[in-house]
């Protein structure tokens, strides 16, 4: 009840800003809320101003008022097109995760009661201007007590109880629309604010962010192309994170590259290069492109910076995007269908027929336009706002990827408009293709999940020894009639003889391997 009380209290809160930004829209879409919309309506501010900003615009104007929690919801929101449509994602896609500064001093006793050392012995210049203000953190430049340049990275005082306190109540109101509005349930509210809070929460801590840039480095340290900086452990705790200064020209800064003489198609073809080798050969990508994190050195390497967002991808979904880009490409809408069944994304009862003339009503105009113009972030986004008609599931780690793509796409436009990065990036996909989903890769993975369940089957034998000793020792398993009925019309008696097929399913696998 106290709970209730206290997110109440919040919701009239954000209601009434809401209403200072004309933004109110939200609470008429819940059902739960439309008696505080209609009190709320009447002290909706109206000026020449907001009268010429799009409703998305002056929804991001209100979340960028109600603090970082809601800064970051939006930005979240973003990657929904299928939810909130395409032209509010656009709007709420340019929200600015800026904030004022907090002082210096602060940040000083956040280093030293993290690192339990004076910030004079751990850097032997510490500059208390930030460089750099976002809603969960700020970054101060430094130089080491060894004489090397580093960013330090500090969380903002009292973050985590602000984000706790919010996020209390997005579970609280996605629970509420669960409840209350069937219809929505597909969209998995309470599933979404659970991805959200997991993002926010490896964010806020630094140590997350510190592996995450390692580990990407680590995927790129062969690739001279592509360069990220090197985590200072040392000086890297929950709250602080030190890594290597680096720095370059502004990759959304032609005239300053050009008069730099890099060359801006080879640019282009490196990063089409490094975001394929992220998301289909490492299956983990940095998840937030806009051109603040990207950088150009003086060799004409792709400098990358900010890791609190990350996204992965496993193998199934890989394979699964990778046939599905290369269907649409190519033009074979029944394809990409069969693509989508086969994955399970869409239920067997739907038509296959039916949903690949959605994805054609999709793909022709797309790939109808100039080759400069074709979007596959687009094509995506507009993918996932049919999946009501056709019951498909709501899939976090794609939509994540999605963003992603809309603002790679984004960034190779301010590179090159001319220029499609999608065509650069073909080659390699369908080399990825070959070798990943050609006959000889279909068998060998065919070989790999045998000799997986094989592995397996030691441990299974036990189990079966145990079970079948503890039964014979206690006189018996017994079951009721009814049970063994039941089991019997559902087919469960038949799995006694299950280890027996799988080895013979195995040793004709590997039969036809070895032959």
């Amino acid at each position: 009840m106290l709970r209730a009380g206290r997110n109440l209290l919040r919701l009239v809160e954000i209601a009434f800003i809401l209403a200072r930004y004309d933004a109110l829209f939200p609470l008429d879409a819940l059902v739960a809320a439309r008696p505080l919309y209609r009190v709320a309506r009447l002290f909706r501010r109206r000026d020449a101003t907001l009268a010429r900003m799009r409703p998305g615009e002056r929804l991001a104007a209100a979340l960028q008022g109600m603090g970082p929690s809601f800064i970051k919801l939006g930005q979240a929101l973003s990657i929904r097109a299928d939810l909130i449509g395409e032209t509010m994602a656009a709007d709420l896609a340019t929200l600015q995760d800026r904030l004022p500064p907090f002082p210096g001093a602060a940040a000083r006793r956040t280093i030293e009661a993290e690192l339990g050392h004076d910030v004079a012995a751990l850097y032997s210049s510490f500059d208390d201007q930030a460089v750099a203000a976002a809603s969960i953190a700020q970054v101060h430049f430094a130089v080491t007590a060894e004489g090397e340049e580093v960013a330090v990275k500090v969380l903002r005082p009292g973050i985590h109880a602000a984000f706790a306190r919010d996020l209390d109540l997005f579970f609280w109101l996605a629970r509420l629309v669960e409840r209350t509005q069937p219809a929505l349930r597909r969209l998995k509210p309470v599933a979404a604010v659970e991805t959200f809070a997991e993002t926010v929460r490896q964010e806020m801590d630094l140590r997350f962010e510190a592996a995450g840039a390692s580990e990407l480095r680590e995927n790129f340290a062969e690739d001279p192309t592509f360069r990220v900086p090197k985590v200072d452990w040392r000086r890297t705790s929950r709250q602080v994170l030190t890594l290597e200064r680096v720095g370059g020209i502004r990759v959304d800064d032609r005239a300053a590259l050009v008069a730099a003489g890099h060359d801006i198609h080879a640019l282009m073809a490196n990063a089409a290069g490094a975001f394929f080798n992220q998301v289909f050969r490492d299956g983990f990508f940095h998840a937030d492109l806009h051109p603040g994190n990207l950088f150009i050195d003086a060799q004409g390497a792709i400098v990358v910076v900010d890791f609190g967002i990350m996204g992965r991808l496993d193998r199934k979904t890989r394979y699964y995007l990778a046939d599905m880009l290369l269907a649409f490409l190519t033009g074979d809408y029944r394809r990409v269908a069969e693509v989508h069944f086969e994955a399970g994304y869409v239920p067997p009862r739907q038509s296959l027929d039916a949903f690949a003339q959605a994805c054609r009503s999709i793909g022709e105009p797309i790939f109808g336009r100039p080759i400069a113009e074709i979007s596959l972030g687009r094509l995506l986004a507009q993918l996932f706002q049919v999946t009501e008609q056709f019951q498909m599931e709501t899939q976090p780690q794609l939509l994540l990827l999605q963003k992603t793509m809309v603002l790679a796409e984004g960034v190779g436009r301010l590179l090159d408009p001319g220029v499609n990065m999608w065509t650069l990036a073909r080659p390699l996909i369908e080399d990825w293709m070959r070798e990943n989903r050609g006959p000889e890769a279909r068998l060998r993975d065919a070989v790999a999940d045998t000799a997986s369940v094989l592995g397996r089957l030691p441990a299974l034998m036990k189990d079966l020894e145990k079970l079948g000793a503890a039964v014979t020792e206690g006189g018996g398993l017994p079951l009721h009639p009814d049970t063994l009925a039941e089991l019997a019309r559902r087919g469960a008696l038949d799995l006694i003889g299950l280890p027996l097929w799988i080895i013979a399913l195995a040793l004709a696998a590997i039969a036809v391997a070895l032959w």
